[in-house]
């Protein structure tokens, strides 16, 4: 028989309840374990770039480069082995087909699916899309659905869907087809048209998780609809106080649903004010604006953080919820062309007007600097003895950075 059934003690434990951790406090926790990788954006004072001599030229050659992202016991933390098929031009991989005369090649021509085996590309003569095989290097498939050249790709968190943009005014969503787990191709169809803007589409952006598809175009305009039902939700119009035209050349939609906007002011000729970044909330409410001093190239929205490349060649980021600088902006002397973060946040990678690829990462903590720890690497406690000749400080113009031989 129990007795005093629901009633509660007067006392539940004799010594006070520990202290709750802040998100940071546990996340620094756990990056103090041997296994985990750096986060990058914890350590923005000790940032340190690295570059790979990759040739990326306008002859649109394929490399497919090897990556281990972490190893405590490097210097570097990384170690990265170059597609030898690259200089070769017996081996070299293309991308075939001609694009479209006078459109200008950046990166949101192109996605990569998750496994890195298939490459989708856009800006081709002929209006498609284009699924190409890493592994072989040779066109898969081409989808001509669009009345005009695609002028921006982008993929979901999921590697669910895909969604494009175009001359034509139209985006389409479409299914990346899966066997067995691994991206095959594209859907023969889109799974929505979607409608509404007035001008050339620039940049799209795509949540799954979230059934958003965002859409940002040359008429000033940012529209989201739902790729379910392809519905129209709102229509988004940037302040501006200049009577010009502005356009959105970049966005980037985050995990929880905020919605970064880059717009540009056409026909300024001075950086002043010609550039701003806004934030919108998943409902599409206008949560602020920052003006940029330079002309934003590409931009990723990492977690909390905001990471902006620029034609004036610096790498900047900032916080996502008040759009202002996290740490100084790195200064990489050349023009920015793409960024990209990778999964683990322990490393942005920087592609520059030569060619470079330039790999940023956590030099050496404070806490890391007394003693080394080594890392298991697939179960096996054996360190990594090489890495690739080709890995380099970048010298940028920050006084702390020094050049390695």
């Amino acid at each position: 028989m129990i007795n005093n059934f629901g009633q509660t003690p007067c006392q539940l434990l004799k010594e006070p309840h520990p202290a709750r951790l802040s998100v940071e406090e546990v996340l620094q926790k756990q990056t103090k374990n041997e296994n985990s990788t750096l986060n990058l954006f914890q350590h923005l004072p000790e940032l340190k770039s690295f570059f790979i001599e990759v040739t990326v030229n306008l002859n649109f050659i394929i490399g497919t480069h090897g990556w281990l992202p972490y190893d405590r016991n490097i210097s570097n933390y990384f170690t990265f082995l170059k597609d030898q098929t690259v200089t070769n031009p017996k081996t070299q991989r293309n991308i075939s087909g001609p694009f479209a005369p006078g459109l200008e090649i950046i990166s949101k021509l192109f996605v990569m699916s998750h496994d890195a085996k298939l490459l989708f590309s856009g800006g081709h003569w002929d209006n498609s899309i284009r699924v190409t095989s890493l592994t072989k290097g040779k066109v898969m498939a081409q989808h001509i659905r669009h009345m005009d050249i695609v002028t921006c790709l982008a993929m979901d968190f999921c590697g669910i869907h895909l969604i494009s943009g175009s001359r034509d005014t139209t985006c389409m969503v479409w299914q990346i087809v899966q066997q067995g787990g691994v991206p095959i191709g594209l859907a023969p169809k889109p799974l929505q048209i979607l409608y509404g803007h007035t001008n050339e589409v620039s940049s799209v952006g795509i949540s799954t998780e979230l059934d958003m598809a965002v859409s940002g175009a040359r008429d000033g305009t940012v529209i989201v609809h739902t790729i379910q039902k392809g519905q129209h939700m709102r229509t988004l119009r940037p302040p501006c106080e200049s009577s010009l035209q502005i356009t959105v050349p970049n966005l980037a939609v985050s995990w929880e649903g905020h919605l970064v906007v880059h717009t540009s002011i056409e026909g300024k000729t001075t950086l002043k004010d010609k550039n701003a970044l806004h934030l919108y909330s998943v409902n599409g409410k206008y949560l602020g604006s920052e003006s940029l001093k330079e002309e934003v190239s590409d931009l990723c929205v990492t977690g909390e953080y905001i990471v902006i490349g620029s034609l004036q060649g610096f790498l900047s980021i900032r916080d996502l919820y008040s759009l202002s600088l996290s740490s100084s902006p790195l200064a990489m002397r050349l023009p920015i062309h793409c960024v990209s973060v990778t999964k683990e946040f322990s490393h942005i990678m920087v592609g520059l007007d030569d060619g470079k690829l330039i790999i940023i990462g956590v030099g050496k903590p404070a806490e890391m600097r007394a003693g080394q720890l080594s890392r298991k690497l697939w179960g096996s406690s054996k360190r990594i003895s090489q890495i690739s000749s080709g890995e380099t400080e970048y010298n940028t113009q920050d006084s702390m950075s020094s050049v390695y031989t």
